[in-house]
């Protein structure tokens, strides 16, 4: 890695994201310069997305989600032309990239007209359980051409969610990246193992060429091997294994 360099990154937040502390220390760990953007600072001018390389809209309830998951967020873009042309050159430079997590990823999902190779992203819709659920759940890595989650597959991994909409409801033919697993190491649906009910588990997404990634589950809240309550006795290390994936994103740049 070179570490003399720290590419800038955008953590990206909106009225009642919360996730952004955690989002940004996960990738100050991992070599980039974290720099906290409100949407307010792109509509008023005071930063653009043209000194970036990377950007992460983090998870949240923007707009109390009363638009719906993520609408509020997307609607604030998509209905700006200022900001629908940022965004949209943004995501058409070729030395980009960009992760959604939770909140943030309902809302990229509503920008895949923006976004090359996103056509086929899914709709996030309200959890089966018809309630907010907060847990520790299992996942699986999928072979993907995510640029995140390289090395990765077959990865199987605890994580935490926190939504209350996040339930892919129709088949996608998108790039899966992550789904809930049970016990066994089996893709699931079953309550609560599978918090949302997304068919064949399925909980995140990347687009044609890897470069941008959105997934419901918060790795960036569990980077850090402490941050478990149990943890296996071979994870030694500062990190749990999830850092891995900040790490990729470091290496895009090298």
């Amino acid at each position: 890695m070179n570490t003399g360099s720290q590419p800038n990154i955008a953590i990206l937040r909106e009225q009642g994201v919360n996730g952004q502390v955690e989002m940004a220390a996960a990738f100050d760990r991992a070599g980039f310069n974290a720099i906290d953007v409100h949407m307010q600072d792109l509509i008023n001018g005071d930063t653009d997305l043209s000194s970036f390389h990377g950007l992460v809209a983090c998870g949240g309830f923007s707009y109390g989600d009363v638009l719906g998951a993520g609408g509020g967020w997307a609607r604030t873009i998509l209905h700006n032309d200022m900001l629908t042309d940022m965004f949209s050159t943004f995501f058409n430079r070729n030395e980009t990239i960009a992760l959604g997590v939770c909140n943030g990823c309902q809302m990229m999902s509503q920008l895949h007209s923006l976004i090359p190779g996103a056509q086929h992203w899914p709709a996030f819709v309200r959890n089966e359980s018809e309630q907010f659920e907060a847990r520790l759940v299992m996942v699986e890595i999928m072979d993907s051409p995510s640029v995140l989650f390289q090395g990765m597959k077959g990865a199987r991994l605890p994580v935490v969610v926190a939504h209350g909409e996040g339930r892919i409801h129709d088949d996608t033919d998108a790039a899966a990246v992550m789904r809930y697993i049970d016990s066994n190491g089996k893709p699931t649906q079953r309550y609560p193992l599978n918090p949302n009910g997304s068919r064949e588990g399925l909980t995140g997404v990347t687009n044609e060429d890897g470069r941008f990634t959105i997934m419901m589950p918060h790795p960036e809240r569990v980077f850090l091997s402490k941050q478990f309550s149990w943890l296996p006795a071979q994870w030694q290390h500062e990190y749990s294994p999830w850092m891995q994936m900040f790490l990729n994103a470091r290496r895009f740049f090298d």
